[in-house]
């Protein structure tokens, strides 16, 4: 694989990802006083005679009022997101903290995080596990390391080697030293402030006096066209920065690794379990990007899609196809029946020894 090519081309499409989202933006509030101008001259100023003027300050009224709902939405939903950090967050998706103390599977991935913290040098994250969850995944939470959050699910701990799980390990840990738990909840808040839109111009469409009917609806008509354009680009472009970070981050697993079988391996043992009709358990839209592997069947279109393909991944970090791979372990804990018995204190205390 080559690791340090893909990681330079996902930086770079992520940065023109994050212009187009601002041109976006900008794009919106062209519409919005273009569309606000449409529906004052339907209401009002075709039916007077002479030229038709605006209020004062009208398209800068407009503007600033689309902006206000833009970042102040974008503002309201990233501090909802970071308050409590990345545990809170992690815990609202069902997980709790790893037990090293009572299990041998939360034990070997604590220890897994610890090495992973100490060959990447950022600090250790909270390791967390879904307890309830059979499938296969995984993710990162947190505004930055001091609060950071990895995360796996049951079915990780249960199916995957030691081998494979540094690798999916590893992959969280990417998004962290990236930036991209941060870069996701902003980009969360930005489409939210472009959905608030949206709703205002639905709730203008049917206001509660009547007189005023016909010229609010055709504002909000106006208000609500231009929002779910610009709230449709902002959702694709998110999903599309997605999916450029999650590649950067199965290049940077493979090169901490060295190993290609590790991260390699988990994705085609998911494969395995879709085949096999076992998926995670479902999330809220709003976080799916932050999964390894989210559950997106669904989408209506593939550019909507927060993750590539996981024969795409599977390609990428091979060179070719892969087929999926048994959901076995070489590495499993011994039963208590055939554990060897603990040392003996002293030689006179083992039958094997004979005193002189």
């Amino acid at each position: 694989m080559r690791f340090f090519e893909f990681q330079r081309d996902a930086r770079g499409e992520t940065r023109k990802l994050l212009l187009a989202f601002v041109l976006t933006v900008l794009l919106l509030v062209l519409a919005i006083n273009a569309a606000l101008a449409l529906a004052w001259g339907l209401t009002w100023g075709f039916w007077v005679p002479g030229d038709m003027s605006y209020p004062r300050h009208y398209f800068a009224v407009n503007t600033a009022v689309v902006l206000l709902f833009v970042l102040g939405g974008w503002w309201v939903e990233t501090s909802r997101l970071a308050s409590g950090g990345g545990q809170r967050l992690a815990e609202q998706m069902g997980a709790r903290p790893a037990q090293p103390s009572g299990d041998f599977d939360d034990q070997r991935f604590s220890n897994i995080v610890d090495e992973m913290s100490i060959s990447s040098g950022m600090k250790r994250p909270l390791a967390m596990v879904v307890a309830r969850d059979q499938g296969i995944n995984a993710f990162a939470a947190g505004w930055d390391e001091d609060d950071a959050v990895v995360a796996v699910t049951r079915g990780a701990l249960e199916h995957l080697t030691r081998e494979e799980l540094q690798g999916l390990v590893a992959h969280e840990f990417s998004h962290i030293g990236e930036g991209d738990t941060r870069l996701n909840m902003r980009l969360i808040g930005m489409v939210f402030g472009l959905e608030m839109l949206y709703r205002m111009g639905r709730q203008l469409v049917e206001p509660d006096e009547k007189d005023r009917r016909m010229a609010l609806a055709l504002i909000g008509l106006a208000i609500m066209a231009a929002g779910w354009l610009g709230w449709l680009a902002g959702h694709a472009l998110q999903a599309a920065v997605s999916r450029q970070r999650e590649y950067l981050a199965d290049a940077r697993a493979v090169q901490w690794t060295r190993s290609r079988d590790g991260l390699g391996g988990v994705l085609r043992k998911i494969m395995s379990q879709q085949r096999e009709g076992v998926v995670s358990r479902r999330v809220g839209s709003m976080v799916q990007h932050m999964l390894l592997v989210a559950n997106e069947s669904g989408a209506v279109a593939h550019w909507l899609d927060s993750h590539p393909t996981l024969e795409q991944r599977i390609h990428r970090i091979y060179g070719r196809a892969m087929g999926p791979l048994p959901l076995t372990r070489d590495d499993e804990p011994p039963p208590a029946s055939e554990a060897p018995p603990p040392p003996a204190s002293n030689p006179g205390d083992d039958p094997g020894w004979t005193l002189i």
